[in-house]
């Protein structure tokens, strides 16, 4: 059933954070200090205002980013430069995935909410460099980001995805939503499941879903 559902896709994408890396390796937790003591020194708000701020305006627009620039008028590319100033160090270089992911028939792309500079890092330090044929951040649409579907319609015309043929890798289940109304076959990639309509399949584990898709 599984390799039947994939049997047509040739065009696979995959979101960045906590997906081509697993949680526990913690990366986005030394992003996340950074957005804090951003919004600390730019917006003059205390630590516990400035993380409650990052947290409501991810869950509102999709990333901190957007609801600074709607709330504040923050230039994007310095922002994203800094809370992307990050070690890399806890990532660890994974072969099994490399593999799985250079077997797949096709294009492979990235598309992620930070910015494609911080993901060609994450993909270099995961051992993945040279398997994707393109990667698209958050400044390919315009700074708008997952989940609008404004967003995903820049991407995926500049990437030229045909949706009937492509399949989406998330970790957040709300940006599933608009590639499943495309179209797309969808992915969750996370700890536990969730029951929901734009979710096709899910898995906690990346590499052996891929290895089983062959």
């Amino acid at each position: 059933m599984l390799k039947t559902a994939f049997k047509s896709v040739d065009t696979w994408i995959f979101d960045l954070d906590n997906t081509l890396y697993p949680p526990h390796m913690r990366l986005f937790d030394q992003i996340e200090v950074k957005m804090i003591e951003f919004v600390m020194r730019e917006i003059g708000v205390s630590r516990e205002d400035a993380n409650h701020m990052r947290h409501n305006y991810w869950a509102q627009y999709g990333t901190t980013l957007a609801g600074l620039m709607h709330h504040h008028d923050i230039d994007p590319e310095p922002y994203l430069a800094e809370v992307h100033d990050i070690s890399f160090e806890p990532l660890k270089s994974d072969p099994e995935l490399s593999t799985a992911i250079k077997n797949l028939p096709g294009r492979k792309i990235i598309y992620t909410n930070g910015s494609a500079p911080y993901a060609e890092k994450v993909v270099e330090s995961r051992g993945l460099a040279g398997l994707f044929d393109d990667i698209y951040g958050v400044e390919h649409a315009s700074f708008h980001p997952k989940p609008q579907q404004s967003a995903f319609e820049q991407v995926f015309t500049k990437a030229a995805v045909f949706p009937e043929t492509s399949a989406m890798f998330e970790d957040d289940p709300r940006n599933l939503s608009v590639p499943h109304s495309m179209g797309l076959r969808t992915v969750l990639v996370a700890p536990k499941p969730m029951l929901a309509e734009h979710i096709h399949f899910h898995t906690d584990d990346l590499t052996g879903f891929l290895r089983n898709l062959r």
